[in-house]
């Protein structure tokens, strides 16, 4: 049986060994997602990032789906967050050929509903493989703002077609935003990596995080149990 300097020993040793890997975590040891160096927690960020974009990318589906709307005309009032930003959908929207005029916060859009999402899916689409340039080249505005502003857009949409009771529409609207616009934003510049590629260093992080956590809570356990201090269930 240990004794209480023994046990003191090995605490202050787990414990001592757990902050040094700590700060090494926090130190920019580790390659980044564009050859710079990173800390632990911005590489792992990164990975898992890398890991669930290969496994969230919705937007062929949304595009088929919108095919049934085509032929259908929409004319309606988007309520925008700020003039400058109903300005700027509304450039967006007539640089598609489509009507748009920016009225104060509000901008009047008319034309087919289908090409309209198509658009927009397209537009996520390329955002989503990190082709942001092209949408520069496109309007002449910042990548991220145009995504943005179509999001804005969609769901000035979802809340009007709600009120006017054309759930179908409004819930499709909905999933164009939770399942092309958002990740596209989201996951902009990061690489996708499929899981099996990465299979042996996702299990080697996920058992550093377990290990890392116990390696902690036995430095406590020893070091509490070598002051005399019983810790019980």
């Amino acid at each position: 049986m240990a004794t209480s300097a023994q046990l003191k020993t090995r605490g202050f040793l787990l414990l001592a060994s757990f902050f040094a890997i700590l700060v090494a975590i926090f130190m920019p040891l580790f390659p980044g997602a564009h050859g710079e160096k990173v800390n632990g927690l911005d590489y792992l960020d990164n990975f898992f990032n890398q890991l669930s974009k290969g496994s969230a990318y919705y937007i062929p589906e949304q595009i088929t789906k919108a095919e049934q709307y085509n032929g259908q005309q929409f004319t309606t009032s988007l309520k925008m967050k700020s003039p400058e930003e109903a300005v700027i959908t509304a450039k967006l929207f007539a640089a598609n050929s489509i009507t748009a005029v920016a009225e104060g916060d509000k901008v009047k859009v008319s034309g087919d509903f289908g090409s309209m999402i198509t658009i927009m899916l397209n537009d996520a689409d390329a955002m989503y493989k990190n082709n942001g340039q092209a949408l520069v080249e496109k309007y002449g505005v910042d990548e991220r703002q145009t995504i943005y502003s179509w999001y804005q857009a969609l769901t000035a949409m979802e809340k009007d077609m709600t009120k006017a009771g054309q759930f179908a529409q409004a819930k499709f609207v909905k999933n164009c935003m939770s399942k092309a616009v958002e990740p596209a934003y989201n996951y902009y510049k990061v690489e996708a990596k499929p899981v099996k590629e990465e299979i042996f260093l996702l299990i080697a992080a996920l058992a550093f995080y377990v290990i890392y956590t116990m390696w902690y809570g036995f430095g406590l356990l020893y070091l509490f149990e070598g002051a005399g201090i019983k810790l019980e269930h």
